[in-house]
């Protein structure tokens, strides 16, 4: 189904979600509505293995959220609840995801762009990045899950120093920092990003969906809780016929073909 801002195209089990929303690619009511739909359909089809998230131009990735948009909010407290609510449970799909989702990142990643990005599993980012939450500029804080995304991402140091000063980075800070897990020249980004796609789905899908539920949900627990978690999750691998066909590939030197069962 063709949409207004947001579309994705799957190539093999690889689906490429844009963000086209030009020119800064801005988090409208209806670019987050489209987002939130078409995650949910790519969590139905288990032929998606990966996701990634690019913005459509080379401006930007997402320059933040629509601020012309503000003024139905402004004086409303319950509106704007709403809102930062809508926003966080279209995010959260895209971080709990049963597919892994990789942020290609182009240009400006500003205010909800740097949540978005926040909200994925892995974040690639072109050298020509900028990227920050600059929402206490405009009187306000990060709305869609920046705090306390970007506490568990980078740190509370880190994530207060970003937050409070509402500063820019470059590429080179945000790597240094955490917040972004490789930087390649601005006109390879897509192209990394499908490559290290590529090397995911090489591997057994059910193992995947595994590591990445271990690691979100683990985060949360405490050690020996995240412990039982991992054992849990590990077992149930030790009963799928992935396992079979991987240990049988190992030994017999060939090529697994995984059929996420």
């Amino acid at each position: 189904m063709k949409r207004d801002y947001v579309n994705y195209e799957v190539e093999g089990r690889l689906a490429v979600v844009t963000v086209d929303n030009p020119p800064m690619n801005p988090l409208s009511r209806r670019v987050m509505q489209e987002l939130g739909e078409i995650f949910d359909e790519i969590e139905s089809r288990t032929d998606i293995g990966v996701a990634i998230i690019a913005g459509g131009g080379t401006k930007a990735f997402v320059a933040g959220a629509d601020i012309k948009g503000f003024k139905d909010f402004i004086g409303s407290r319950e509106a704007a609840f709403a809102s930062s609510r809508g926003m966080q449970a279209v995010f959260a799909k895209i971080e709990n995801s049963r597919v892994v989702v990789i942020a290609a990142i182009n240009g400006l990643a500003l205010g909800g762009g740097c949540e978005l990005a926040a909200a994925c599993d892995i974040r690639i980012g072109g050298d020509n990045i900028v990227i920050g939450v600059p929402e206490v500029k405009l009187g306000l804080i990060p709305g869609a899950g920046g705090t306390q995304r970007l506490a568990r991402l980078i740190g509370k140091g880190r994530a207060k120093m970003m937050v409070l000063t509402g500063a820019f980075f470059n590429a080179g800070d945000a790597v240094r920092m955490g917040l972004l897990d490789k930087v390649v020249p601005a006109e390879d980004v897509l192209s990394e990003a499908k490559q290290i796609a590529a090397a995911i789905l090489a591997n057994a899908p059910l193992a995947v969906e595994a590591a990445k539920k271990a690691i979100n949900q683990g985060i949360e627990l405490g050690l020996e809780d995240g412990m039982l978690l991992e054992a849990a999750l590990e077992s149930d691998l030790f009963v799928t016929e992935d396992l079979q066909e991987g240990v049988g590939a190992f030994i017999e030197k060939r090529t697994p073909s995984f059929r996420r069962k």
